[in-house]
């Protein structure tokens, strides 16, 4: 993706105010020569960003936000309380909930920790209060972004693409080893797929491939290349990464020849075999 075109969907995204699905869709209407997926995939890398950038502000006005909370529940305000003061604040539903609860434990004297507020979080039926189990819920199931069921999501996709991305090299008759291979042998830091024998990429050699169900971004690659990539390229060799979301068109500038990035898996390959090289098109 170009930087201009990039950096004119996070305008539209810093622009929005309302609730990141609602959000979601602005952008594939907006934008409907961009995939659904890479869109979403922005909107979240954008979104956590920003969850990061202010977490310390946000955790300090917890008291506040409970508060105001506890005073329109007092007032009789309809079912949604937490819902409207996510769209008013700008913040996560399940953020706001998760601050929320914690809150709620430290005002009623609960002995809580962050794991057992999470435990709340993924089961509000444990939540005694049962107005706050519900706004609560109410949160949980409307962010997409936040929260035990973005998490379950995230997780799922991952593995999907890691899924293809096995399929992909099989059916080209590709010998390789996965990261559960490569861990029983005692490496710590593994490639998604280790060739056992390289192969060629528009005349990249590459002996690894690392499989990301997201967009690249410059924040995320440069994360990647000091936490996995390099130490990969260290071990390894050249590589190939796949965002399959897409990336911007920067990142391949930058990377010395260390590996190559693609959104696909390469239709076009060369098998390095001494006695017989061939190219495979599929």
């Amino acid at each position: 993706m170009e930087s201009n075109v990039y950096k004119d969907v996070l305008k539209s995204i810093t622009q929005f105010k309302g609730l990141t699905k609602d959000c979601d869709r602005m952008l594939r209407e907006t934008y409907p020569q961009i995939p659904a997926e890479t869109l979403s995939s922005i909107l979240s890398l954008e979104i956590s960003q920003r969850m990061k950038f202010n977490h310390a502000r946000l955790r300090s006005h917890g008291k506040k936000y409970y508060q105001e909370y506890m005073d329109a529940l007092r007032c009789g305000e309809p079912t949604g309380i937490l819902i409207r003061m996510s769209v008013k604040t700008g913040l996560l539903p399940a953020l706001l909930a998760r601050i929320i609860l914690e809150n709620h434990c430290e005002d009623k004297n609960i002995k809580s920790c962050r794991t057992e507020v999470t435990k709340l979080l993924k089961d509000t039926t444990l939540i005694e209060d049962k107005d706050l189990a519900y706004e609560i819920y109410l949160c949980i199931i409307q962010d997409d972004r936040y929260g035990p069921i973005s998490d379950a999501e995230k997780h799922s996709v991952g593995q999907e693409y890691e899924v293809k991305l096995q399929r992909c090299i099989r059916e080209r008759n590709i010998a390789f080893h996965d990261e559960g291979h490569l861990r029983l042998r005692g490496y710590d830091k593994t490639p998604d797929i280790k060739l056992e024998v390289p192969i060629a990429v528009n005349g990249f050699v590459i002996n690894w491939i690392e499989s990301k169900a997201l967009f690249g971004n410059s924040q995320v690659h440069n994360q990647y290349m000091k936490e996995q990539f390099l130490s990969y390229w260290n071990r390894f060799g050249p590589g190939l990464v796949i965002y399959w979301f897409g990336y911007l068109d920067v990142l391949n500038q930058d990377n010395e020849r260390k590996f190559i990035i693609m959104d696909h898996f390469p239709e076009v390959i060369t098998y390095m075999n001494p006695k017989s090289v061939k190219s495979s098109i599929l």
